[in-house]
C-alpha cells in the first residue's frame, strides 16, 4: 500500500527568484537521503509530497528528520476537493489518534489556496468538526490547548493530516557552495560542521593526523565521526593528512610556550591550501572564545590570518554546554567522548600564550622555515568516501 508524505520547508520560501534554486537543491538532498529505496517526489509551491510503500516508512521518518531545510514533515491522505471524501479521511485520522491515546481535546485548521473551492476555511473547519463530533462523543474542541490538530489544505487535491514530525529546518546543504571542515576527535569540530550544514554548506573534512604519536584508534573515531556527519551531508569526504613530519619540525624549531598555535596555524596553511583542491570556498572550525588558550581573539588573529580563505567558526559565542547538547542531539557525542588524544592534547604545551603578539608571533613562525615542509604535507593526502 502506498504511503504520502506532506514535507514543509520554511526559510526557502523566502528566497524570491532564487526561491526555485533552493527548492532544487532541496529536493536532491532528499532524493540522496532516500537513493535505497523506490519512491516518487513531487514539488509544488511551499510543499514537496513523497510516495512510497508503507514497508519503508521508517526509513522515510529517520531519512527525512536528517534533511536540512525541511521544517516538517508528516503522513498525510489526499482525496479529492469534496467535503464529504475530507471527512472520511479526517475521521480516519483521528481514530489513529483516538487509538493510540493523544487525547480528546481538538482542533480543526483549514487552508484554502484553491479559492474556487465551495466553502470558505472557517466553513471547513466548522463541518468537519461537527461530523468527528457525531462519531466520537468524547471529542472536545479546544482551540487554544488541543491535544491534536487535524489540518486540511486545499490545493490541487485536499490534503489531510494530523501532527508533523519536526526536522532540522536551516537551508539545503550544498544551496551556499561548499566547505572545508577542520575535524579532530573532539566534541566541538563536528557540532561546527552540523550547524554550517544547516546554513547551506556542502562540507568535505580534513583530518591531521600523526602517527604514531596519536593512535589508530583516534583514527578510526575520526572515520566513525564522518559518518556520522555524512549521513546529514550526503559526498562528504574525509582527507587525512599525514601531519608527523610537520608536527615534530614545530616541536623542535619553536618555542614551547607557542607550539600549539604554530601547530594551528600551519593545519590553517595547509587546510587553506588544500581548498581549492575540493573547490571549497572556505574553512569551518570548532572554535569557541575562550574555550581554550589557542581560542582567545588574539590566538584567533593569529591562527586565522594562515587562511587565504574566509574561516567559519559556528561555535565561537557557545559555551561548552550548549556544545554538548547540540552533540547529543546529532548523535556524535558519545563517540566524540571516547578517550583518545588528538595531537593537539599531546603536544599542547604545559604554559600556552594566550595574548600572543601578533607580528612578532607570525616573524617568529615564518622563521620555522616550514615552507618545503608543509608543501610536502599537502601533499600526503589519503582520501575516503562514507
Amino acid at each position: 500500500m502506498k504511503q504520502l508524505f506532506l514535507i514543509k520547508y520554511g526559510e526557502i520560501s523566502l528566497k524570491g527568484k532564487n526561491r526555485e534554486f533552493f527548492e532544487q537543491r532541496l529536493s536532491l538532498n532528499i532524493k540522496q537521503q532516500l537513493a535505497r529505496i523506490p519512491f516518487s517526489l513531487l514539488r509544488r509551491v511551499g510543499r514537496f509530497y513523497l510516495e512510497a510503500d508503507e514497508q519503508y516508512d521508517q526509513q522515510i521518518n529517520q531519512a527525512l528528520k536528517k534533511v536540512f531545510g525541511i521544517v516538517s514533515f508528516c503522513k498525510a491522505l489526499r482525496t479529492n476537493k469534496d467535503i464529504s471524501g475530507i471527512g472520511k479521511a479526517a475521521l480516519l485520522i483521528v481514530k489513529q489518534l483516538l487509538d493510540a491515546g493523544k487525547g480528546t481535546r481538538f482542533k480543526i485548521e483549514a487552508r484554502r489556496t484553491d479559492k474556487g473551492f465551495a466553502y470558505t476555511s472557517y466553513q471547513i473547519a466548522c463541518k468537519v468538526g461537527d461530523l468527528l463530533r457525531s462519531h466520537y462523543k468524547d471529542l472536545e474542541v479546544d482551540v487554544a490547548r488541543p491535544d491534536w490538530i487535524i489540518t486540511i489544505e486545499i490545493r490541487e487535491y485536499a490534503y489531510i493530516y494530523g501532527p508533523t514530525s519536526g526536522a532540522k529546518k536551516g537551508l539545503p546543504a550544498g544551496s551556499n557552495g561548499k566547505g572545508l571542515l577542520l575535524l579532530s576527535g573532539g566534541i566541538d569540530s563536528p557540532v561546527a560542521g552540523f550547524l554550517m550544514a544547516k546554513r547551506g554548506l556542502t562540507l568535505d573534512a580534513v583530518y591531521f593526523h600523526t602517527h604514531p604519536f596519536t593512535s589508530r584508534e583516534v583514527l578510526l573515531k575520526v572515520e566513525d565521526l564522518s559518518r556520522i556527519l555524512a549521513a546529514y551531508i550526503p559526498g562528504l569526504r574525509l582527507h587525512i593528512v599525514d601531519f608527523t613530519e610537520a608536527q615534530l619540525a614545530i616541536k623542535e624549531r619553536g618555542s614551547e610556550k607557542a607550539l600549539t598555535l604554530f601547530s594551528r596555524a600551519a593545519m590553517m596553511r595547509i587546510a587553506s591550501s588544500l581548498a581549492p583542491r575540493y573547490n571549497a570556498l572556505c574553512l569551518v572550525t570548532g572554535e569557541s572564545l575562550g574555550q581554550v588558550a589557542s581560542q582567545t581573539p588574539k590566538s584567533l588573529h593569529f591562527t586565522g590570518s594562515f587562511s587565504s580563505l574566509p574561516v567559519f567558526r559556528p561555535l565561537i559565542g557557545m559555551d561548552k554546554e550548549e556544545i554538548i547538547d547540540l552533540a547529543k542531539q546529532y548523535g556524535s557525542y558519545e563517540l566524540s567522548i571516547q578517550p583518545y588524544p588528538d595531537c593537539c592534547t599531546l603536544f599542547a604545551p604545559k604554559h600556552p600564550l594566550t595574548r600572543p603578539h601578533v607580528v612578532r608571533l607570525t616573524e617568529e613562525f615564518n622563521g620555522l622555515a616550514l615552507e618545503d615542509i608543509l608543501e610536502k604535507t599537502g601533499v600526503k593526502i589519503e582520501s575516503r568516501e562514507f
